[in-house]
């Protein structure tokens, strides 16, 4: 999660904190995937993600999230009021959908 070079990245108020990657994917987006809940709450205290951020294939943070069984995480993003639970991406699916396919029920039921 590299926690300590982000928080010190975000500290110098210098860098993008929603910039994008060559598949669509924010900071936010990658920390979802990939389970790193500090970092999620790190970026999410700058006030500047945008939360509910589609990348190339129309997934977005809580759908990441829900994929990967990150139950924190979903939570976390739930909380914020700020991301559609309904969301579909390219193929049309919704995190719920990615979640119950993935077999993370404690997800299922949070959505």
């Amino acid at each position: 999660g590299h926690e300590a070079i982000v928080k010190l990245l975000l500290e110098t108020a210098q860098v993008d904190v929603d910039s994008e990657d060559s598949s669509g994917q924010t900071p936010l987006s990658w920390a979802s995937k990939n389970g790193h809940k500090a970092i999620i709450k790190l970026l999410l205290d700058t006030g500047k993600v945008n939360v509910d951020s589609k990348d190339g294939s129309g997934q977005t943070p809580l759908s990441w999230a829900a994929e990967n069984g990150h139950e924190a995480i979903v939570k976390l993003l739930l909380e914020t009021g700020q991301v559609d639970v309904d969301s579909r991406d390219s193929s049309g699916q919704t995190p719920l959908w990615w979640a119950a396919e993935n077999g993370h029920e404690a997800i299922v039921k949070l959505l």
